[in-house]
């Protein structure tokens, strides 16, 4: 593993306060570049960290602000996240991703905060059935098309909220999978878990989204004024 060199003479970074964002692709990000970057950053580039940075911000603190649902922990996440990655960088292993990694500490980073805040959800998940075969997958909603492409400010914040209202070890699993885009494999990895678990997780977090959203519909519903017989 390469030593950091000239990372002690850099001041911590700062990670300016941004707000949500369309993620980018996650594919369009050059592991190669990163890499590079990271190596630059080791010799003591300040420029090369501030590059990395701002690939990856937009993300983390996305990230972050489902995790914490707030903006002001999300953005000290955010900060908390690349002052470690910052002093950290020797310990970065060149055959894992970046992406896994800055996500690896940012998830870290939320946890914490939410442990330490005592933030236990309400939901019980022991009732909800396993899904499985055709029905299932018939019956899911796309839940990242939702979130990225959906009109209605509404069903935005039902999700939204229904997302915060997921226990923290499925919420965590959703944002990753399903939101963030990395596979299976990679959230294994960067929770530290088995495939089956995150599967598990997975699966039950969709369960229980959709169904808040179909009581979300149900209520919007109900309160919609019918047309009376007669009316045109």
């Amino acid at each position: 593993m390469t030593e950091a060199r000239g990372l002690g003479s850099l001041p911590p970074p700062t990670v300016n306060p941004i707000r949500p964002i369309p993620h980018p692709t996650r594919r369009n990000m050059n592991r190669a570049e990163d890499v590079d970057l990271v190596r630059r950053a080791r010799d003591g580039d300040e420029a090369a960290f501030s590059d990395l940075v701002e690939r990856h911000q937009g993300r983390v603190y996305n990230h972050a602000l489902r995790m914490m649902g707030n903006v002001q922990d999300a953005e000290e996440v955010l900060q908390d996240t690349f002052v470690q990655a910052y002093r950290n960088l020797a310990k970065f292993e060149e055959r894992s991703r970046f992406s896994t990694w800055i996500y690896r500490i940012a998830t870290n980073e939320a946890l914490m905060r939410l442990r330490k805040a005592s933030r236990k959800a309400e939901t019980s998940f022991e009732d909800l059935a396993h899904p499985d075969g055709e029905a299932w997958h018939e019956a899911l909603h796309d839940f990242t098309s939702a979130l990225d492409d959906v009109q209605s400010t509404e069903i935005r914040e039902a999700l939204e909220k229904a997302l915060v209202e997921l226990p923290e070890e499925y919420r965590i699993v959703f944002t990753l999978r399903d939101i963030d885009g990395f596979t299976n494999a990679e959230v294994a990895d960067i929770l530290e878990i088995s495939v089956a678990a995150v599967k598990s997780r997975l699966h039950r977090s969709r369960l229980f989204l959709r169904d808040r959203l179909a009581q979300f519909h149900e209520e919007t519903r109900t309160r919609t004024p019918q047309p009376r017989k007669g009316d045109a």
